[in-house]
């Protein structure tokens, strides 16, 4: 399942079984306790083998604080747990559809006038959006288009204290056409918005794909940044060094530009032992 697929049924219960035995057997090399200066999350739908609820007590056992990528009805299943939903969806609408389509902006304002109060009540501080695809239209115009059926959309979010945070994602490999897919796209949306409510959210994988840099393009554009994920390059597996990206040397950058967000796992694990490999992301990125 990709993330298109998995937004598409974020109101149904994860399916799957994994055996707590599994669960133990992944937590037995844990570190005795996290050096916290990253804030760690993991993304639900690279994990839809196990049930939700059996991902949140593995992810509170390793350290996590929360699990994410979320629709409402989910939330207290974190919760119940002590965690959060860093990084919470407002609306059904598939991310190749956004808010560069005029004829989304009603339906759009009415899924997240509906779930911003609602995330606002259960403490939570992010709904994610996306730009959608171009389908022709140029840059100019897809800014345009996002900041108009965005504006009222902020001042929802302003009122209740929610920051709604844009994804930026690779149209080369994953999300063909996808019109958010450069750094720079999004800061200049932001600028054109200029409310202290939108963020973007720095996929490190879709990004390194499509402009590298990303170090120093952190270190730029941090006061636009609200929130990051990770991934393996290639490939959108582990994050170990069985792909491209100097994870460590990411961690310490963000943590040095005074980030107090949070960083999403969002790689597909592709051994046996799932959680062993979430473990292990977490290892690598809690930077001391």
């Amino acid at each position: 399942m990709n993330r298109k697929q998995a937004l598409k049924t974020i109101a149904a219960s994860a399916a799957g079984i994994v055996a707590l035995p599994e669960i133990g057997k992944s937590m037995t090399l844990l570190p005795a306790e996290l050096n916290q200066k990253i804030n760690h999350s993991v993304c639900q739908w690279c994990y839809n083998s196990i049930p939700l609820e059996d991902l949140v007590k593995a992810a509170k056992e390793i350290g996590l604080k929360s699990v994410e990528l979320l629709g409402a009805d989910q939330w207290a299943v974190v919760q119940k747990y002590g965690l959060t939903c860093a990084m919470a969806y407002a609306t059904d609408v598939s991310l190749n559809r956004g808010f560069n389509d005029p004829s989304l902006h009603e339906k759009l304002l009415k899924d997240y006038s509906a779930t911003i109060p609602k995330a606002a009540h259960a403490g939570l501080k992010s709904v994610i959006c996306f730009s959608g695809n171009a389908n022709g239209l140029s840059s100019e115009k897809g800014i345009e288009n996002c900041a108009r059926g965005l504006e009222p959309v902020m001042k929802v979010a302003e009122q209740h204290n929610i920051l709604v945070q844009m994804e930026l994602l690779n149209s080369k490999v994953d999300h063909k056409d996808y019109q958010c897919d450069h750094t720079e796209w999004g800061v200049k949306l932001a600028e054109k918005l200029g409310s202290p409510n939108f963020k973007l959210l720095y996929d490190i994988y879709h990004m390194q794909i499509m402009e590298g840099d990303v170090i120093a393009t952190i270190r730029k554009y941090k006061n636009y940044i609200g929130h990051y994920h990770t991934g393996g390059v290639p490939g959108r597996n582990e994050i170990d060094e069985t792909q491209e990206l100097n994870y460590p040397a990411i961690m310490r950058a963000i943590a040095e530009t005074g980030f107090t967000g949070f960083v999403g796992q969002e790689f597909i694990p592709k051994r046996a032992d799932k959680l062993a490999s979430l473990k292990q992301g977490v290892g690598i990125c809690d930077v001391a």
